[in-house]
């Protein structure tokens, strides 16, 4: 698939490599792009090199259980989101999962691909919402430094004007001050 037209990449991982092709299979229709792994180390190997915006694991995996990967994840890519499977209903591993990694999403195997894809869809939609609103904040945690630093409006307001009706600029050092910061203004304002 190409990369700029998929709408996240997808790490699977699972001890069985049958496992990871059959959600592949599952989930082919959708604009993801699927990387799999075969154990939690090698899934950790993978989200070292490059971005991975969610990570699905099985839980029984030999070397790390899928919670203690998921627990990982969080730890060194937080923003990263995480599910797990299982083929076994432990109470116990999803309690582990859900406090230590912090999982999107809990599913037993064998899951309805439709309830996957589903969950899939609407944790990268939440997941957007999150950055497009850290943007936002940031974007007007400047603006309003900015607006801080401006002169009172009385002092904005009083202006002088030549025969012509045109405003003269004051060359005082405070003008120029005012002057820069309704340039850094503009400026910040077209920023994306």
């Amino acid at each position: 698939m190409n990369a700029s037209a998929n709408l996240g990449v997808i790490l699977l991982v699972d001890d069985e490599p049958s496992v990871t092709d059959a959600m592949q299979r599952s989930l082919r229709r959708e604009p993801f792009e699927f990387i799999s792994a075969t154990s939690g180390k090698a899934a950790l190997d993978i989200l070292a090199s490059r971005h991975i915006d969610v990570v699905i694991s099985d839980e029984q995996m030999p070397g790390m259980p899928g919670s203690k990967l998921l627990t990982l994840v969080r730890q060194k890519y937080p923003r990263a989101i995480r599910m797990i499977l299982s083929g076994q209903a432990s109470l116990e591993a999803a309690v582990r999962a859900i406090n230590e990694g912090e999982v999107h999403r809990f599913f037993l195997k064998p899951c309805n691909p439709a309830d996957l894809i589903l969950a899939v869809r609407q944790a990268l939609t939440h997941h957007r919402l999150e950055e497009q609103s850290r943007r936002l904040l940031k974007k007007y945690q400047q603006q309003a430094q900015l607006l801080a630093r401006m002169p009172a409006s009385e002092e904005l307001l009083d202006v002088e004007r030549d025969e012509h009706g045109a405003l003269v600029l004051d060359d005082s050092e405070d003008d120029g001050d005012v002057m820069d910061l309704l340039a850094e203004m503009e400026s910040a304002l077209q920023r994306p």
